[in-house]
């Protein structure tokens, strides 16, 4: 699967647009993980426990996202971006989502030139 911020792909051309596709996760940092951070935050700089489940939980809705489009019939998702927010004072949603096309290599922008 093809997945790509931009609107298009070079090199491939879109034969068919399936629809928006999506991958939602919401996540929460256990208590330990709550009071390790806590902690960390007292004496400033990266607090590498949320680092660590933001991270993990971009991948898995990105994963999710692929899933979806894959069951779509896609086998590529263009303008994919990522939207988080928080939910109550302890958990975090982090969504993946884009356009999810079928795509083929295209040809004619192959970048060489008949002669």
């Amino acid at each position: 699967m093809i997945v790509a911020t931009t609107p298009y792909l070079a090199g491939y051309r879109v034969t068919e647009a399936k629809g928006q596709v999506f991958g939602l996760v919401v996540r929460s940092r256990g208590l330990a993980g709550n009071i390790a951070a806590a902690l960390r935050s007292l004496f400033g700089g990266e607090i590498h426990e949320y680092t660590e489940l933001l991270e993990n939980t971009r991948r898995q809705a990105l994963e999710r996202m692929v899933q979806n489009a894959t069951l779509m019939g896609a086998n590529a998702v263009l303008s994919m971006r990522f939207d988080s927010s928080e939910i109550g004072k302890s958990m975090s949603e982090i969504v993946a989502y884009g356009t999810a096309v079928v795509v083929v290599p295209d040809a004619s922008a192959s970048g060489t030139t008949a002669e």
